[in-house]
């Protein structure tokens, strides 16, 4: 989600100002979307057209152009870019998997499962690929666990789709005062773990011990909406996340009275589709796709209809995450 392993922490402009305008119908991110422990399907997400009227079907491996379904791992809870409403996947990451499912001839299937255990769901061919806002990083294209710097696994590929950075979510009117990242010395902070936002928040915490001050205590929890949920009741002074997430909550959550996004982004870098390193097929097709969508300006209007146009990629990049 938010982007999602350890990233540099010095700040950025913001790449996608316009999110901060986002009014999306659906229920709020902080009631919590799907359960995290059913790693079954939601109502199939993307309704990709026939094999034989889709320009790009001959790309995919076989066993998936006649299954017809590409079966995606993501944790459906992150509004606006991917959450649910009415029992479907809905947001970003499902309406550019149906513009791929069109060049595909297929559709996509997400499947909700925890974030931190996407990557073991993928290797153990649950799905096909994930696609559930998580940052293209070196570490994850490696398999090494960014805490201990340790392989743990064989890693992943990547194709891009989208750029976003971490931002910081506060109590409405900032009551704390928080401005930027050093603000957070010695206060509670809440996030989703296994995210690039656990990794900004724990650089940032040995930064604030080498500076003379006190660590950061650092609340994690299985998904975003619980995290949020602490800050709203006064339990963390900020919550970090992916820029379009804190944005939509800020925006909708109480009617815009909860939570407010302060300073800039932090380290804008690239989402991608994660597929596995031996389905070199399948990645060469998603790119294909991306890269169709991109240039016959489906994938803007997507972007358009979110209101995160300055959050799109004009190229289609394999691993382009650092």
């Amino acid at each position: 989600m938010t982007a999602r392993s350890t990233r540099r922490t010095t700040a950025t402009r913001s790449r996608i100002a316009g999110v901060g305008a986002i009014a999306v119908a659906g229920t709020l991110v902080l009631a919590g979307c799907g359960d995290h422990t059913d790693k079954g399907s939601t109502n199939n997400s993307g309704g990709g057209s026939s094999t034989s009227s889709a320009p790009l079907a001959g790309k995919l491996p076989k066993d998936i152009r006649d299954a017809g379904v590409i079966k995606v791992g993501s944790d459906i809870s992150y509004a606006p870019v991917e959450y649910m409403q009415g029992g479907k996947a809905v947001g970003i990451d499902p309406d550019i998997a149906e513009a791929l499912g069109k060049q595909l001839g297929v559709r996509f299937d997400f499947q909700n499962g925890k974030f931190n255990q996407l990557i073991l769901g993928l290797q153990a061919k649950r799905f096909n690929v994930i696609m559930s806002a998580m940052n293209d990083t070196k570490d994850r294209q490696n398999g090494i666990d960014s805490d201990t710097g340790k392989k743990i696994g064989n890693g992943v590929d990547f194709v891009d789709y989208f750029t976003a950075g971490t931002s910081i979510l506060v109590q409405k009117g900032n009551p704390k005062g928080v401005k930027s990242l050093d603000d957070l010395c010695g206060k509670v902070v809440a996030l989703q773990q296994g995210t690039t936002s656990e990794g900004v928040a724990k650089a940032q915490s040995t930064k604030c011990t080498k500076d003379g001050k006190k660590a950061i205590t650092l609340q994690t929890f299985d998904t975003d909406p619980e995290a949020l949920l602490r800050l709203k009741q006064g339990a963390s002074v900020a919550d970090l996340n992916d820029f379009p997430v804190a944005a939509y909550n800020a925006k909708t959550s109480g009617d815009g009275k909860d939570f407010e996004v302060v300073g800039e982004q932090i380290e804008a870098g690239p989402y991608g589709i994660a597929v596995s390193k031996e389905s070199t097929q399948l990645r060469d097709a998603l790119q294909a796709a991306m890269t169709a969508i991109i240039k016959n300006g489906e994938y803007q209007k997507i972007l358009q209809k979110w209101n995160v146009t300055d959050g799109a990629v004009t190229e289609a990049k394999i691993n382009g995450g650092s």
